[in-house]
C-alpha cells in the first residue's frame, strides 16, 4: 500500500460495519501507538455547527500567531481535507507513514478490528501529534462519548447544538443524545455549551463530574444589530465586532462559543481582540451556506438533518426575492427526509433529486417519493438525476438569470459538484 487511496481501500475492508460504537478497540490501538498530545486540545461535539466552530477557532488562533492543527470529518472532495496543519491541508503522502503506524499497532499482539473512521482517525491524530503544533482542534464524528476522538483527553470541550440526528446510534430524543455528546466533558476542565437551550442531561452530566460549565445566556452571550455585534463573557467583553465571514444567523451562536472557549483557555493561549476580529472576518468553510455570485445565484449547504435545514431555510428566506428557486438534493438512506423537505418546501419551486456515489445513499426516486407523499403544492415540479452534477446541469438549463439554485443535503451532494471546482453560472445562454 503505497498511496492514500490504497490505504483507504484497506480501511474499508477491515470491519463489517461502517459504525461500531465503543472505545475499547480504538483505545487499545492508541495505547500501543503511545498516542498523546503535548499541547492543549479542544474537542468539539454537536449536531450542527461543529465544522464552523472548528474553522473559526482555527482562524482566530492563526491570526494570534499560534500553530493550530484541525481534524474534521467528513470531507467534501478529497480525504486529506480532514486534516489541516498551520492552516494548510495536509498532503496525501504525509499521511502514509501514519497509516503504517496504525496498521503496525493494530496487528501487534493480537489483531484489532477497526472501522474505516476509527483507523483513519488514529492515522490523522498520529500525524497531528507528531507535528510542531501549539493546539489541536478535534471535531467529533458521531455523538461524543464513544467517538474515536474521545480517546484523546481534551483541555477544553465545546458542545454546539443538540438535536435529532443519527438516532439509531445516539437515541431518539434530545436528552438521550445530549448525554452522548456530554461524554466529551472532563472533570475540572472547561466545557462550552453554545446551544441556547441545551438538554438538561448535558447540564446534569457537567455537574455530576465537576466540569467547569460555560452556559450560553449565563456565562456568555451576544448582542447585535444589522451592522455589528458584541460578546460578553466571564469578565471580558468585545464590542463593535464585524459579522463572521461565514454566512447565516446561526453563525453568531457558533462564534459566541468560540469566544467563550478562547476566554476559558486565556491563561494557556492568550488571543488578542484584533486576532479575533481578523480571524472571524477571514474564516472560510466551503459548503456552509456558501453563496457563489453569478446569474443565477448559487448556494451550497451541507444541511442534512431537520435542525440544519431549518437554519438553511431561514438563511434562504433572508436572501430576498427570487422568481424561481431550484433545489438539487441528495441524502443518505438513514436520514429522516420528510421533515427536511417539508421545512424548506415553501421556498422551493423545482426539485432535482439525485443519486449519490455510495451504497448508503437514498435513491433519487426514493427521495422523490417521500417528497410527493408530503407535497401540498401542485405547482412544483420535480425530476430525478444520476448524480449531483447532472442535477445541477438540469437546474442551470431550466433557470433564468434572476433565479436561485440551491444545492444541499449530504456532503456527497455538495462535494459531487465542488469536485469539479466552484461552478460559475454566468453562462452565455443565461446572459441573453
Amino acid at each position: 500500500m503505497n498511496s492514500l487511496d490504497s490505504w483507504l481501500a484497506h480501511c474499508e475492508r477491515l470491519h463489517p460495519k461502517n459504525i461500531d460504537m465503543g472505545l475499547e478497540r480504538v483505545r487499545t490501538v492508541a495505547e500501543r501507538m503511545a498516542l498523546k498530545f503535548d499541547c492543549p486540545v479542544i474537542t468539539v461535539a454537536g449536531t450542527n455547527g461543529k465544522g464552523s466552530t472548528c474553522a473559526m477557532l482555527e482562524a482566530c488562533l492563526l491570526e494570534a500567531g499560534y500553530r493550530p492543527s484541525v481534524y474534521t470529518s467528513p470531507h467534501l472532495v478529497h480525504f486529506q481535507e480532514r486534516c489541516r496543519v498551520h492552516g494548510e491541508t495536509v498532503q496525501p503522502d504525509d499521511l502514509l507513514p501514519h497509516f503504517e503506524k496504525v496498521e503496525a499497532a493494530r496487528t501487534q499482539g493480537g489483531e484489532v478490528s477497526l472501522t474505516y473512521f476509527e483507523f483513519t482517525t488514529l492515522a490523522i491524530l498520529s500525524l497531528m501529534a507528531s507535528s510542531p503544533i501549539d493546539v489541536a482542534i478535534l471535531e467529533v464524528g458521531l455523538g461524543g462519548r464513544l467517538d474515536a476522538v474521545n480517546v484523546i483527553e481534551p483541555t477544553c470541550s465545546i458542545i454546539t447544538s443538540v438535536d435529532l440526528d443519527h438516532m439509531d446510534f445516539l437515541g431518539h430524543d434530545r436528552e438521550t443524545i445530549g448525554r452522548e455528546k456530554a461524554g466529551i466533558m472532563r472533570t475540572g476542565r472547561p466545557v462550552i455549551v453554545s446551544d441556547p437551550v441545551p438538554p438538561q442531561s448535558v447540564i446534569d452530566h457537567a455537574t455530576e463530574i465537576g466540569a467547569d460549565l460555560w452556559l450560553f445566556g449565563r456565562d456568555f452571550n451576544f448582542t447585535g444589530d444589522k451592522q455589528q455585534w458584541g460578546w460578553a463573557g466571564r469578565g471580558r467583553r468585545y464590542s463593535g465586532l464585524a459579522y463572521p465571514a461565514l454566512r447565516g444567523a446561526n453563525q453568531l451562536v457558533n462564534a459566541s462559543g468560540v469566544l467563550a472557549a478562547l476566554e476559558a483557555l486565556r491563561s494557556e493561549m492568550p488571543v488578542t481582540a484584533q486576532a479575533i476580529r481578523n480571524g472571524l472576518a477571514m474564516v472560510e468553510l466551503p459548503g456552509r451556506f456558501q453563496i457563489v455570485p453569478g446569474q443565477p445565484a448559487l448556494v451550497f449547504d451541507v444541511a442534512h438533518n431537520a435542525h440544519a435545514v431549518a437554519a438553511l431555510t431561514e438563511n434562504l428566506d433572508a436572501m430576498g426575492f427570487y422568481p424561481t428557486t431550484h433545489v438539487v438534493f441528495g441524502a443518505m438512506a438513514d436520514k429522516d427526509v420528510a421533515p427536511m423537505l417539508a421545512r424548506v418546501g415553501p421556498l422551493v419551486d423545482r426539485w432535482y433529486f439525485c443519486d449519490l456515489p455510495t451504497e448508503r445513499a437514498a435513491k433519487a426516486t426514493q427521495l422523490q417519493d417521500v417528497w410527493q407523499a408530503g407535497n401540498a403544492r401542485k405547482d412544483v415540479q420535480s425530476s430525478t438525476h444520476a448524480n449531483p452534477q447532472a442535477a445541477l446541469d438540469a437546474a442551470v438549463a431550466a433557470a433564468d438569470p434572476a433565479d436561485r439554485i440551491v444545492v444541499f443535503g449530504s456532503f456527497f451532494t455538495v462535494g459531487g459538484i465542488l469536485a469539479n471546482g466552484i461552478p460559475r453560472l454566468d453562462a452565455p445562454h443565461l446572459s441573453s
